[in-house]
């Protein structure tokens, strides 16, 4: 597994099944700016805000074509062994929800503070493990990184339009001053 940040601001996302899984899956691809369609014959929980469409029938071949990325989470191992099918053979990326053997991806247990974003992962082995280990490190990272981020994102690009590199510079004291101006926080942060 190697672990990445993708950008799915504006790529065609698609989910089959609206339960509280696929539901749940559609809201965070819409919260990273995805154009997410759900196709589900029933809608078994809340639909998020912002989704480009919602299609109210079951799932057609054909109907991956044109997407980024696909989740099925239909609770149905006949339509997700097709799903699966076509995905392979459109060369799709596809998270197969509660099948991490057949997906090529695979949610993760996600912090958000503005721009800093920690992830973990079990590689499919427990997503509930990745949620308490996200919340233990939740709770010992310094508050305001977003922040912090957005200053050092300010500096790096006034360096970068002086025509100065980035590369090679010390970060961390500049980071610790920004994070002590920001509040609190503990010694061993850094170290």
């Amino acid at each position: 597994m190697l672990p990445l940040a993708m950008k799915l601001s504006n790529k065609p996302v698609l989910v089959v099944g609206a339960g509280r899984i696929g539901t749940g899956k559609a809201a965070l691809l819409v919260e990273a700016g995805a154009r997410v369609t759900v196709i589900a014959r029933e809608q078994l929980a809340p639909l998020p805000l912002g989704l480009a469409s919602y299609d109210a029938r079951d799932y057609r071949r054909g109907d991956l074509r044109g997407y980024a990325l696909v989740v099925s989470a239909t609770g149905d191992p006949v339509i997700n062994d097709q799903i699966v099918d076509e995905a392979r053979t459109e060369g799709i990326w596809l998270n197969v929800v509660d099948d991490p053997a057949r997906s090529d991806f695979y949610f993760t247990a996600v912090h958000r503070d503005g721009e800093v974003v920690v992830s973990v992962s079990t590689e499919g082995a427990s997503p509930a493990l990745a949620q308490v280990i996200r919340t233990l490190l939740r709770e010992r990272l310094p508050r305001h990184l977003g922040s912090v981020a957005r200053q050092l994102r300010v500096e790096r690009a006034a360096l970068h339009a002086s025509g100065d590199s980035t590369e090679g510079v010390d970060w961390r004291p500049r980071i610790q001053e920004l994070l002590e101006e920001a509040g609190p926080v503990d010694d061993n942060v850094l170290h």
